[in-house]
């Protein structure tokens, strides 16, 4: 009565069970499940570590690790978010690389310009970008979709808004690269020689926590159910009395704080901010949500994990500045191997 929604309860059982569990029958040809598989990658892990300390020392193999951390937890919220949208939407957001500089810019804005904490400077920025993709959503992509727009059409507008965004940043805020005010100076010693900036450990500690927090909301919350269960089927989602309009601002909501907060913690990472950073860091986004599985939020966030890590292993090796080029080279090979990604599923036959 008054408009609410009836959900027959088998129903909604039938759409969370289907979005909820991958069965062996499910995975991969080697008929490992999705969890199976994430200790696989685990184990993978551990003995690459164990191997290049071995060949290369205890200290240059951990500090990379340590390194790799860094950067991974970044490309890891980053990549959940965008993985979450095409998950739900089957939209490739070209704009997600600036919602991570809006969100970043945000922050600076609070924190260099009205001398706020740099904590309470990061609320802002992740409430802001949050706001931001809520709004696109219901400005754009909500009557593009009314209108039955294409994959093209949605892909071109994408694009649209990334140049909108980036160049509205460029004239508020002009080309000169900018800095947060936090401490790029002071380091952590942890045993064997290991550093890490205070800033970076900050980084690595914040973003960590978060990631648990989204895999908690995703795996037990009834709104991660309702989402996992439009990734998996619209049209059944729907007729379980699922409210499908609530859950995409939920995930868009969910998807632009991740942003806004993996921009912050970049620019804190790196030090330097321009409004060209989000877009320089778009390919190796959409690298960690295909590398772990097109649109599987789990998948993304291991992607972007073993993405930090395989870059700066490989600076046990080669030249730094070729550290882009050989994830990108993992990626190729691994989708040569498993068209999928490490953690996504097969299509259905």
């Amino acid at each position: 009565m008054g408009g609410r929604r009836v959900r027959p309860p088998f129903l909604y059982m039938l759409t969370s069970a289907t979005a909820a569990q991958a069965s062996p029958s499910e995975s991969s040809g080697v008929g490992l499940s999705t969890a199976a598989r994430g200790l696989v990658l685990v184990g993978a892990t551990v003995i690459v570590v164990v191997v290049l300390i071995a060949t290369k020392g205890y200290q240059p193999a951990a500090q990379a690790t340590a390194n790799g951390l860094v950067s991974g937890t970044y490309f890891a919220l980053g990549a959940v978010g965008l993985a979450l949208v095409f998950g739900v939407l089957r939209l490739v957001n070209f704009a997600h690389g600036d919602f991570l500089t809006f969100g970043a810019y945000s922050a600076l804005l609070a924190n260099a310009f009205f001398n706020l904490p740099i904590i309470v400077a990061t609320a802002i920025a992740v409430a802001a970008t949050a706001v931001l993709a809520a709004v696109l959503e219901l400005a754009v992509w909500r009557p593009m979709r009314a209108r039955r727009a294409g994959g093209l059409q949605l892909l071109l507008i994408a694009i649209g808004l990334a140049f909108v965004i980036r160049n509205g940043i460029q004239i508020a805020a002009g080309t000169e690269p900018r800095t947060l005010h936090v401490d790029i100076t002071s380091a952590v010693s942890f045993l064997g020689g290991i550093r890490l900036g205070t800033t970076e450990l900050a980084v690595v500690v914040i973003g960590l926590v978060a990631l648990v927090l989204v895999a908690i909301l995703l795996s037990i919350s009834r709104l991660g159910k309702e989402m996992r269960a439009l990734a998996d089927n619209v049209s059944l989602a729907e007729v379980a009395g699922i409210d499908t309009g609530r859950v995409i601002i939920a995930t868009w909501l969910v998807a632009g704080a991740l942003a806004g907060l993996a921009g912050v913690l970049v620019a804190a990472a790196v030090g330097v901010l321009t409004p060209q950073f989000g877009f320089q860091l778009l390919l190796s986004l959409f690298a960690a949500t295909i590398l772990g599985g097109i649109g599987n939020a789990y998948g993304a966030l291991a992607g972007g994990l073993l993405l930090g890590l395989a870059q700066e292993w490989s600076t046990l090796f080669i030249d730094p500045r070729w550290k882009l080029a050989v994830g990108f080279a993992i990626l190729i090979l691994t989708l040569l191997i498993r068209p999928n990604g490490l953690l996504g599923r097969p299509a259905l036959k």
